[in-house]
């Protein structure tokens, strides 16, 4: 574990400000859940994330659906991919979002091209795809994606697969 140098005071509530840079640098939003670790004398804080409880599921409905469509399917929680099948899996597994997939996120609505257009799945590599990218929501909340992406096109097949993935994500996280 890295230190960053920083020391903070504990006030009399018990609480502790994680400064801004690191916040930011962590991609760590207002009212985000943190999860708490202890061991010894030393606490640890991660990023909470419902849909890595999920990573299992994830990754045997992204295989599903491959072999299904035969296109490559992705699942994000809210930073990063999770999960991923087809040809592009390794250039995009475990790797951050985009901002512009963050905006499709915070927007709420699922977005289709059915032709290569050009997108940024992650920050810096515009790539030119057809794609469908349908958000994950759970009691109103945002908490990921389900992308269907091709470098040929993309039809209604795809965007029906992509709206059950995500919604059945969502419910089954919901339970």
């Amino acid at each position: 574990m890295k230190s960053t140098g920083v020391v903070r005071r504990v006030d009399d509530l018990g609480r502790i400000v994680i400064p801004k840079e690191i916040r930011r640098t962590l991609r760590i939003r207002d009212g985000e859940s943190l999860e708490i670790f202890v061991d010894r004398e030393m606490i640890a804080l991660k990023k909470f994330s419902k849909m890595s409880d999920m990573n299992e599921v994830s990754k045997q409905l992204v295989d599903i659906v491959n072999s299904v469509i035969g296109q490559n399917v992705f699942i994000t929680d809210r930073d990063s991919f999770i999960a991923g099948s087809g040809s592009l899996k390794k250039e995009y597994l475990n790797k951050s979002i985009s901002k512009t997939l963050e905006k499709i996120m915070k927007d709420r609505k699922t977005v289709v091209e059915h032709e290569p257009h050009v997108i940024e799945l992650i920050e810096d590599n515009p790539e030119k795809y057809s794609y469908v990218i349908c958000p994950v929501i759970m009691n109103g909340d945002a908490i990921g994606l389900v992308l269907i992406v091709s470098v040929q096109s993309v039809g209604q097949v795809e965007e029906k697969m992509a709206d059950v993935v995500s919604k059945f994500l969502g419910k089954h996280i919901e339970e």
